[in-house]
């Protein structure tokens, strides 16, 4: 896990976030689906490389 410093003002706190890499989570195909709080999301690349998360 990494952590990130919150920029800004002093009294932001630190916030924790995992890091994952895109290619962890697509696992080769142009498409995955996540599920969340009971819905499906879609996270697919672009033929630029750039991601694109829809519900």
């Amino acid at each position: 896990m990494q952590r990130f410093q919150a920029s800004g003002l002093a009294h932001r706190a630190a916030v924790d976030a995992l890091s994952v890499d895109s290619n962890e989570l697509l696992r080769g195909h142009k498409a995955v689906e996540i599920k969340h709080n009971g819905s499906t999301y879609r996270l697919q690349t672009t033929k630029l490389g750039k991601l694109i998360l829809t519900k």
